[in-house]
């Protein structure tokens, strides 16, 4: 029986960690998983869009993971995203994930060739198959993935004892409504809509910007538990303007976000990976700006 409660909260998407040279950061993934275990999330989602994951390899995908699980030591939730656009190296990191005890896997639909729904739930239960003691996590992004979760593909998914619910990034969160009656356990993708979600029944939120201001989406949640929903308004309305603001450079805004950890004392990070664009110089006034906002909604807030 799955325990929902260790989903049940903020669970920032992991950032890829590069060295000077653009390789995988051994440092920077531990030191960037000590600092979300010190800013109290529930979890994280590792190897992610956040995370960079269709540009980097199988191995490098492993050594990522294997760095968070000796630094998270339980104290995290870790879903692990294991997809990759062919069936047996999604197999090969769903038994590497497990073999390291991650609390779910995750996958996103195959992209590129249009599958029908019958092979896409193959894709899915293929790679559960070789991780059968981890649950299992659906994840609706259609904007890129092109495809879309509908309610029979999850009734078929559902079927499969190990898949437990859906990340949800489609931005309807009559969505979130629609898997949860189907008795999928649902997190919220969009951050410019977690409150929303939340009151739509998503058990907790995995977002790409939470990793840059988790204090306030953790003080967002709380709100939304307590019934304090006029603060938790104010607080995403504050979190949508900082993220406007990350996405409002030329470079590309996990680049944004990594400068910002590295400004407000966080791990360095590195750059992103091409054909993701770095930053240039007149990004840094814009993350200046995101640095000085971030500062006073955690001021004013938690």
């Amino acid at each position: 029986m799955t325990d929902i409660k260790k989903y049940e909260g903020i669970i920032p998407a992991f950032y890829a960690c590069y060295d000077a040279e653009g390789k995988i950061s051994v440092e920077g993934v531990r030191a960037l998983t000590q600092y979300y275990i010190d800013k109290g999330v529930k979890g994280l989602y590792v190897g992610g869009s956040s995370g960079e994951c269709i540009y980097q390899s199988k191995e490098e995908r492993k050594l990522v993971l294997e760095e968070v699980m000796k630094v998270a030591k339980g104290k995290l939730t870790i879903i692990a995203h294991i997809a990759c656009n062919n069936t047996a190296d999604s197999q090969e990191l769903a038994a590497h994930a497990e073999s390291l005890g991650v609390d779910a896997i995750a996958s996103i639909p195959p992209i590129y060739f249009k599958l029908p729904p019958y092979a896409i739930a193959k894709y899915w239960n293929d790679m559960s198959a070789a991780a059968p003691n981890t649950d299992f996590i659906i994840y609706n992004i259609p904007q890129l993935a092109g495809v879309s979760l509908s309610v029979p593909l999850l009734k078929e998914m559902l079927k499969n004892p190990k898949v437990i619910g859906v990340k949800n990034s489609s931005m309807p969160t009559q969505d979130i409504q629609m898997w949860r009656d189907e008795g999928a356990v649902v997190f919220n993708g969009p951050d410019e809509q977690l409150i929303s979600g939340l009151v739509m029944g998503a058990t907790g939120g995995i977002g790409g910007t939470y990793g840059a201001m988790p204090e306030l989406y953790v003080e967002l949640y709380n709100c939304v538990k307590s019934s304090n929903l006029a603060k938790a308004l104010e607080i995403q309305n504050d979190c949508c303007r900082i993220i406007y603001k990350m996405c409002s450079g030329h470079g590309n805004m996990y680049g944004v976000i990594k400068e910002i950890l590295r400004k407000m004392d966080g791990p360095d990070c590195g750059s992103v990976r091409a054909p993701l664009a770095e930053l240039i110089e007149s990004d840094y006034p814009i993350v200046d700006e995101c640095v000085a906002m971030i500062k006073a909604a955690v001021a004013k807030y938690c």
